[in-house]
């Protein structure tokens, strides 16, 4: 029998990102709370034996770690260039936050974590907010609301404002509300029927399902890079989004703080294999890859049917 007093906060990956899975876990792990209680559950496709070990080890008495192996049930998501994430590779994992309301119908609410973050503040925070007829609580994506054509494609792509476009990196999930919304039944309605192109796969379907029942939470929860901004001093949690990996580049802002929590994750060799290992040609293709995001942004919004296009004609899109 689980603990419903426990927080639950869910990550979800693939063998390669365990080292920075470790680091988010370590980070939470040591600015959490000794008063509450946390339970964090892994969702996974062959994570090996290995790492699960190796991550289980941060475990402390009042925040467990838990692997849940995703197996079956997401046969219909393929391997076609409007699931692929950041335009160069396809990962089912992107889309295992969207599961999660009906494979845990024990739990009315939990929190969702990307695993390229660090966490400076107590998730027991966020998890108490309120969300009322919400069906999630997100950030404004800020990495990307300074870019005009992502700015097009977030208006007249996925059919969402500037302003109320969110990041689902970091998500409060209202579960009990997202299975009685029939949320995952209408994603894979959609997605079978319309295969809609996206830039962001899972984060489009989240904006363009949910918009008008989102909280919009504080900066602090999602802080993401910016080039030439300020550092937001009052950041809870860092997340590396899209090609700003401190285990990749150098200079990355707040990059410090990635491997402040990697020294004593059991992972930091690994981590710093993998930033001598990052090549010309990686880092090629990262540049090369932004290109192609805002050129398929621009290039969606001129299609005769996307996200906007099917609500704007009656489609139903929101829920």
């Amino acid at each position: 029998m689980k603990n419903h007093n426990e927080i639950p906060i869910f990550f979800s990956i693939d063998d390669s990102y365990a080292p920075y899975l470790a680091t988010a876990l370590n980070s939470a792990i040591k600015n959490c709370s000794a008063e509450r209680r946390y339970r964090a559950i892994i969702l996974h496709i062959n994570l090996s034996e290995s790492h699960q070990k190796r991550i289980s080890s941060l475990e402390t008495e009042n925040f467990t770690i838990e692997f849940y192996e995703m197996s079956t049930g997401l046969e219909s998501i393929t391997d076609r260039r409007s699931n692929y994430l950041r335009c160069d590779y396809f990962t089912l994992t992107i889309y295992y936050r969207l599961f999660i309301a009906t494979m845990f119908p024990e739990l009315d609410k939990a929190i969702y974590i990307d695993s390229d973050v660090v966490v400076l503040g107590d998730l027991a925070e966020l998890y108490d907010k309120e969300l009322g007829n919400n069906l999630v609580g997100a950030c404004r994506d800020l990495s990307v609301s300074e870019i005009p054509p992502l700015v097009n494609y977030m208006e007249n792509g996925v059919g969402v404002k500037k302003s109320e476009y969110v990041n689902s990196g970091v998500l409060l999930m209202n579960l009990k509300l997202l299975r009685e919304s029939r949320f995952e039944e209408h994603f894979l309605s959609l997605l079978n029927e319309y295969h809609f192109e996206s830039i962001a796969p899972d984060q489009d379907y989240i904006n363009a399902i949910c918009n008008g029942r989102i909280l919009y939470l504080g900066e602090e929860w999602d802080t993401m890079p910016r080039d030439g901004a300020p550092d937001f001093e009052s950041a809870k949690i860092i997340h590396y989004n899209l090609f700003s990996k401190p285990w990749c580049y150098d200079g990355i802002q707040y990059g410090s703080l990635f491997w402040k929590y990697a020294e004593d994750s059991g992972y930091l060799a690994e981590a710093e294999e993998s930033k001598r290992n990052y090549s010309a040609e990686q880092k090629a293709n990262d540049s090369a890859c932004l290109e192609t995001l805002i050129r398929r942004g621009g290039e969606i919004c001129e299609l005769e049917m996307n996200f906007k296009k099917a609500f704007d004609r009656g489609i139903k899109i929101r829920i």
